[in-house]
């Protein structure tokens, strides 16, 4: 893969070396990271937790093996006030010196769930190159974010020696996508080791294969697990349906009420936003999501809008008879799995009293629904006057030879939040190694290697200017 960044007569000699380095590390990189897509390190509950284990050891040892960080530690704790302990996680630790800054790299090294082989064009857990992109999942979500840091770290030592004065910490989570539940344990029991002056969040997107993205807002999230029993078993549909509710139609009605017309959110106390969002037309909203010629875009507003500062509610599973095995049966109980997204500038809190409000107001016919299994996460807002923003701009700029875009996200990072309170001071730099069509979460799950390229490129020549400072 070759994917030379431009070269402009302002490039220093360290500049032009990283370059290099950069290009000439990526297979060992890519290696690396197909050999991490391989361990199938899904964190959800369901899931074997050893395969977890097993990436977070391969991670350490990739820490480890760059040479530079005085601690390298596998950690795991508490998931709030239980006993019960969240994933494993990798902790590194090197100590800034002659007043150089400090910058704490984040990242996750486990994944979701594949879904089904057959959905895949390539086995989820077999990273397979096709084209410029690699599939597999994780491939992009989140252990290129993994990836772009050791490389990035491997060339700054390349260039520079170890014995630059920059001071790292590198966070590398075993549980985000199963909702971060120890991680404000783990923040508040390994603060000293954590804290910086700029954090940066390797888990976001670009605005395309060719333009880069700083991150700068991110809707927050509420999820939960709703139930509807409205009898106390089943019975024969053609002797009773008619005069009694059955559970399919109870949760059908209910969740209908959760929408308007234009398929926009209807519920009462949730909030919407102002703001600004660059061009961007239904062409590309069709060819970026697979919208189907026809199927008409929902909600109200700019398309951007409607992602990025706007309410959405998804309901992202359900637990009910399957077709193969339907019967002429009224259903007595249902359960979806909902998945709501929060404008910036709403609390999660807020707005899942909002929806809890709204769901037992609008259940049919009497029955009274249960939700549990609650999870928030807070929506986000980046301040970007501070000067190292300024500097992650210019060093993408200059990877990528396009001016980056501030760029807001749909989906929720509800982690950032915690960070932000936690390290009140620290700059937040949410970057990205996925482009549109990556795919994350999705069956054929999908990383550009030219866009990986050229983050890896982006973070090296910023960890190497924050370094002279």
């Amino acid at each position: 893969m070759s994917d030379s960044s431009p070269s402009t007569p302002d490039q220093t000699a360290v500049d032009r070396a990283l370059i290099d380095a950069v290009q000439l590390g990526m297979p060992s990189t890519i290696a690396d990271l197909s050999a991490l897509v391989r361990i199938p390190s899904v964190s959800w509950a369901a899931f074997d937790p050893a395969h977890v284990q097993s990436s977070a050891e391969a991670v350490a040892a990739l820490a480890e093996a760059t040479g530079v960080f005085d601690s390298v530690r596998i950690a795991r704790a508490a998931i709030g006030d239980t006993e019960e302990l969240g994933q494993p996680a990798v902790l590194a630790h090197r100590a800034a010196r002659n007043g150089a800054p400090t910058v704490l790299l984040y990242a996750h090294h486990d994944v979701q769930p594949p879904g089904r082989d057959e959905d895949w064009d390539t086995l989820p857990f077999e990273p397979t190159v096709v084209g410029d992109r690699l599939y597999g999942r994780g491939a992009a979500d989140d252990k290129a974010g993994v990836m772009a840091h050791i490389a990035s770290i491997r060339a700054l030592t390349e260039v520079l020696g170890d014995g630059f004065d920059l001071g790292l910490a590198l966070f590398i989570e075993g549980e985000e996508e199963f909702g971060s539940r120890s991680f404000e344990t783990f923040l508040a029991e390994n603060a000293d080791e954590l804290r910086a002056d700029a954090i940066v969040v390797a888990d976001s997107g670009n605005w395309d294969d060719v333009t880069p993205a700083l991150t700068v807002s991110l809707r927050g999230n509420v999820t939960f697990r709703l139930t509807v029993r409205p009898l106390e078993h089943a019975s024969h549909s053609g002797m009773f349906g008619g005069a009694v509710p059955d559970a399919m139609l109870v949760m059908i009605r209910l969740l209908s009420s959760l929408w308007n017309e234009d398929g926009s959110v209807a519920v009462e106390g949730l909030t919407s936003r102002e703001g600004m969002t660059p061009d961007y037309d239904e062409a590309q909203l069709r060819s970026e999501t697979g919208l189907i010629d026809g199927v008409q875009p929902i909600g109200a507003g700019s398309l951007l809008s409607r992602i990025w500062w706007q309410p959405s509610i998804t309901v992202t599973g359900i637990d009910a008879p399957t077709v193969a095995n339907a019967s002429n049966t009224l259903i007595p109980e249902v359960s979806v799995r909902v998945s709501a997204r929060i404008a910036p500038g709403q609390s999660a809190a807020e707005a899942a009293d909002a929806i809890v409000r709204h769901l037992e107001a609008n259940a049919p016919f009497g029955v009274v629904p249960t939700i549990d299994d609650i999870d928030t996460g807070n929506p986000f807002l980046v301040d970007t006057s501070g000067p190292i923003v300024a500097a992650t701009k210019r060093a993408m700029a200059d990877a990528w030879g396009v001016e980056p875009v501030d760029f807001g996200v749909g989906g929720s990072i509800p982690f950032i939040a915690s960070l932000v309170e936690s390290f009140p001071d620290a700059e937040i730099l949410v970057t990205g190694v996925e482009d549109p069509h990556s795919r994350a979460h999705s069956p054929n799950e999908s990383l550009h290697l030219g866009v990986f390229h050229r983050a890896v490129l982006s973070e090296a020549l910023l960890l190497a200017r924050l370094s002279s400072r």
